[in-house]
């Protein structure tokens, strides 16, 4: 990997809960790891979750640390995975929105595929932005302000959004980047101050 792609010494939180899709929690959170990043799952309630296969039960995943537990402050960036039925009901969670918005607040990367929009969405982060998702919520993001576009990747200031699993590769690729960029510019702000 090259250096400027290191994620080394970030702490980036992933937020997920029952029903992720499996794939858009395993593969990003690897990339991550790859990368250099401690990576953090974050979830509603302790213990476990469990993912999907589309519509076929996956894999369980232990949860890190409970979202009340968790400080935005601690974390450099977030990650958000989809699956219809972990979307739906992580967007209706308080806590799920606080932590969006104030991590939105403070200018870090954000990174969301699939469905994970919903919460972005309902966290009230969308309007003005220009971002992808599955093509079944791309009413929602428009309802919301947003600019849907139907590509393989969008790129806006702090966001990194994709569509479906089949896009992963890609979503990976752009997300490192941007953790990186990042990264590379808190690093620079650090020194300029000292």
């Amino acid at each position: 990997m090259p250096e400027n792609m290191s994620l080394q010494g970030m702490r980036v939180a992933v937020i997920a809960m029952d029903g992720v899709e499996d794939s858009e929690l395993r593969e990003p959170r690897a990339a991550l790891e790859k990368a250099g990043a401690t990576v953090t799952l974050l979830a509603p309630k302790a213990g476990t979750i469990y993912s999907m296969k589309h519509h076929e039960k996956a894999a369980e995943f232990d949860v890190d640390r409970t979202l009340g537990e968790a400080d935005p402050q601690q974390f450099d960036g977030l990650m958000l995975p989809g699956g219809g039925l972990n979307a739906d009901t992580l967007r209706v969670q308080p806590r799920a929105q606080e932590f969006v918005r104030e991590m939105e607040r403070q200018g870090k990367p954000i990174a969301a595929i699939c469905h994970a929009p919903w919460l972005l969405i309902s966290a009230g982060c969308v309007r003005g932005r220009t971002l992808t998702s599955y093509h079944t919520i791309q009413d929602d993001v428009r309802n919301a302000g947003g600019n849907w576009q139907d590509q393989e990747v969008v790129r806006d200031k702090n966001w990194v959004t994709s569509r479906q699993p089949s896009d992963i590769p890609a979503f990976n690729r752009a997300m490192v980047e941007l953790f990186a960029d990042k990264k590379r510019n808190t690093e620079e702000r650090t020194r300029t101050a000292a």
